[in-house]
């Protein structure tokens, strides 16, 4: 293909660019097996290629649990990420298991080849529906400051993450999108910053405090780890904290699994999971609390 015509095929224009992908599709599989799993999965995609066509936009493909859709202005890409989340909402628990969507919405210039869409306005929405828990819709506020006003009004200002590549961070609002939550107007000029949230960690007399600028900590059995521990039922590299916006998450990538416990309540066990953690509480990696004596003790400010 001659270069004149490679680059008749790739145009830039405007766009505002969704991803979205279901969370809880993991415990959904494995304990509910591939065919119940794909078939509840793919019910969650159709609703939310349904969304994206009722706004007017397009679905660019879809990957797995995952949806990449394009919009012509954010108006319509912050209506149909509403109704993805109220659709998902309604469904009924899947033996238990209830679904949720992370979602993240960017608008700037993208570049279009055939039917895919690239550029940084796509990488960015993408790192968007990663930092969100299930439940939300994070956007940039730029795009946010741009909205109609009856959805303006519902974008509730966070604070700036860096991002990989750019020199400054980029400021964050999430589109709160249940009547029931109190949203904050947008506002012009200097805005205060959010509270520095701080998760510290303590294990056998050693402390180690994580803060909004710290982007993850992996615990395991191998000494590179940000916190290795010894319990020989723990993968070398078991599990990742890290945060997400003002929520720190720990993920579970092991062989035997990890075990949260939350003070007061039941321990959780993550397969190939995450979990926000709350309060204060134990991470025991790859046996219950119960028997070990390497818990991981936690504590969320």
């Amino acid at each position: 293909m001659s270069s004149e015509h490679a680059a008749a095929t790739l145009r830039s224009r405007f766009a505002a660019v969704m991803f979205a992908d279901v969370t809880g599709s993991t415990r959904l599989y494995a304990t509910q097996g591939d065919t119940v799993g794909h078939r509840t999965i793919r019910g969650c995609i159709d609703l939310m290629r349904r969304a994206t066509e009722t706004a007017g936009g397009r679905v660019v493909k879809t990957i797995g649990d995952e949806i990449l859709s394009v919009f012509s202005a954010a108006d319509a890409a912050a209506r149909a990420a509403i109704e993805m989340h109220m659709a998902v909402e309604n469904l009924p628990d899947v033996a238990g298991t209830k679904l949720q969507l992370r979602i993240g919405v960017h608008g700037g210039p993208v570049l279009q080849k055939e039917n895919d869409i690239f550029g940084d306005t796509v990488n960015l929405a993408a790192r968007l529906a990663g930092q969100a828990v299930g439940g939300q819709v994070l956007l940039t506020r730029a795009t946010a400051a741009g909205l109609a006003p009856d959805l303006r009004v519902m974008a509730r200002e966070l604070y700036g993450v860096k991002v990989k590549g750019k020199t400054e961070e980029i400021e964050l609002c999430e589109l709160v999108w249940k009547a029931d939550e109190n949203a904050t107007v947008i506002l012009s000029g200097p805005r205060p910053r959010a509270k520095a949230a701080t998760l510290k960690l303590a294990y056998k007399g050693r402390e180690l405090p994580l803060r909004r600028d710290a982007d993850a900590i992996v615990i395991g059995r191998d000494q590179d780890c940000g916190l290795a521990i010894a319990d020989h039922m723990a993968s070398r590299r078991h599990c990742t904290i890290e945060r997400r916006l003002d929520k720190f998450v720990v993920k579970d990538h092991s062989t035997n699994g990890t075990y949260v416990t939350i003070e007061g309540e039941a321990e959780i066990s993550l397969r190939r999971e995450e979990l926000i953690l709350r309060k204060r509480g134990w991470i025991a990696c790859g046996q219950p609390k119960v028997g070990t004596d390497d818990a991981v003790e936690f504590a969320c400010e």
